[in-house]
């Protein structure tokens, strides 16, 4: 079988890649293997990755919903144990207990309650004898819920055969304990350091850009900018508490503009600063801060543009790269009511005003226009993703359908859509959530969370190809694509890496 996508080159590779930020290791010193899980980013995932304390490569790797708070490998059978958890902060303690079968990479939730349980210890007593020590189900009138919980034994003769979902209410009933939650992380990096000095703590590759002498350059958290000569070496990097976003590089190829990422949890009182930075060497020259919320876009022209953000960030930002206007998301609401999912969302745009200059246009409010309807769908709700331009001026961009239990199957969408009237000339529908979209000429390339990447035909919306991201025998979720020649592109992904890749 012909395989399309092609890792050809990686950048920012390392040991412990996968892991991010680790926060708890264990070792099973008799088959040579260390467990090691990333910190859990809000809205995301925690890695869990198993590793040949030898070679380091990953063998096996699963995404948690929840934190992991506990690990512990079977006495005898390839498995590892995962418990998980959080507390959902009004009421439950929430969280799985995942089995993850080192031979196949595959894992299953073995709680059988909806809520499962926030999972603080393990301990395999023997090969049949599994310890659990779990949170309450609710801190509702029980002052030591965060200093307390239950114990279980819980015994099956043949823990690869338990089936997902089949640990009753009944079989993680146990007596009240003295239950500490003690923090990993220190132990882990120590463990993780002295197995690999080459370790770095990446994650979160937000934008990427090639330049026209081979050097390639980069957003994440925790770095504003860095920039990689063609030899594959870093050659310098800006660092920063939060990190960059977008990249919108100078005609000359001589600076380039960062949007920096607000401060989770103080949107509305830490302003967002834009900053320009040289390609020589990182150093500063300029900076904005908006008065307003913005996404950073370079636009057809080649000139970099600020577009209105909104209050709700990932949900109303339409950052069309590429476009001969400013897109953005307007919101129109009741009369007397400020809610925005209860106000109608449109397309919106505004036109470049001005001579072009080295800084930002900012767009001036008195030329936005109202296009058409984000949501060409009766009584749906779509919230919007990145997107692109085409040549014939039509928008292809990425989006979710809201849904008040999350996103449904069928509920993300990539659709071009005619700019005279909103009306989609093909929609493309699946059951993740985009991460980030780019096209040349004839294809669109759009990556998801769970790590797939997917050519759509430009002309028709027809799959091309899809397949997963694969890095080494496990798979990477990409979190920022562009396209640098017909059929070559530039991803970044979730676990700080940079992949210069081809496809047939």
């Amino acid at each position: 079988m012909t395989i399309p996508l092609s890792v050809d080159r990686i950048l920012g590779d390392r040991a412990f890649a996968e892991i991010g930020d680790p926060v708890l290791a264990t070792a099973d010193e008799r088959r040579g293997l260390l467990a090691v899980a990333g910190r859990y980013e809000f809205g995301g995932t925690a890695p869990v990755g198993v590793y040949g304390m030898g070679d380091l490569a990953c063998r096996a790797l699963v995404r948690s919903h929840y934190p992991v708070h506990a690990m512990a490998f079977h006495p005898t059978l390839p498995l590892l144990a995962v418990g998980t958890g959080s507390y959902d902060g009004g009421y439950f303690f929430e969280g799985r207990l995942l089995l993850l079968n080192l031979e196949t990479g595959t894992a299953v939730s073995l709680i059988e309650h909806w809520l499962g349980r926030q999972v603080l210890e393990l301990e395999w007593l023997d090969e049949q004898a599994l310890r659990v020590v779990m949170a309450p189900p609710d801190d509702w009138q029980d002052a030591t819920a965060r200093v307390e919980g239950h114990v279980a034994v819980v015994r099956r003769p043949d823990w690869t055969a338990v089936p997902a979902k089949s640990l009753t209410e009944h079989d993680l009933a146990g007596p009240r304990v003295p239950a500490p939650r003690p923090d990993g992380s220190a132990v882990a990096h120590r463990m993780v350091a002295e197995l690999s000095a080459d370790w770095e703590p990446r994650r979160n590759v937000r934008a990427v850009e090639a330049l026209s002498d081979g050097r390639i350059l980069a957003t994440l958290d925790g770095v504003q900018l860095e920039s990689w000569l063609p030899s594959g070496e870093r050659s310098w990097m800006v660092p920063d508490e939060e990190g960059g976003r977008a990249i919108a590089v100078a005609t000359d190829e001589g600076s380039a503009w960062v949007g920096l990422i607000r401060r989770p949890g103080a949107r509305d009182s830490v302003p967002q600063s834009v900053v320009l930075l040289s390609l020589v060497d990182g150093k500063q020259l300029d900076s904005i801060v908006p008065s307003s919320f913005v996404s950073l876009v370079r636009c057809a022209d080649g000139r970099p543009a600020l577009s209105p953000d909104g209050r709700n960030g990932a949900r109303s930002r339409l950052p069309i790269r590429g476009g001969r206007r400013i897109y953005f998301q307007s919101i129109l609401h009741p009369s007397g009511e400020r809610n925005s999912y209860k106000g109608e969302s449109w397309v919106a745009a505004m036109d470049l005003q001005g001579p072009a200059t080295a800084r930002p246009v900012v767009p001036l409010a008195q030329s936005a226009r109202r296009m058409f309807r984000y949501s060409w769908e009766p009584g749906e709700t779509h919230f919007g993703g990145p997107g692109i331009e085409a040549a014939d001026g039509t928008l292809v961009h990425a989006g979710t359908v809201y849904h008040g239990h999350g996103l449904q199957p069928g509920g993300s969408f990539v659709v071009r859509r005619e700019m005279t009237d909103g009306r989609p000339q093909w929609v493309f529908r699946t059951d993740r959530k985009a991460t980030a979209l780019d096209a040349d000429a004839a294809t669109v390339y759009v990556g998801y969370d769970d790590g797939e990447v997917v050519a759509l035909d430009l002309g028709d919306g027809t799959v091309r190809w899809r397949q997963h991201l694969t890095v080494g025998a496990v798979f990477a979720v990409p979190t920022a694509l562009t396209v640098t020649a017909t059929g070559r592109f530039l991803i970044g992904t979730s676990d700080g890496r940079i992949l210069e890749c081809s496809a047939q």
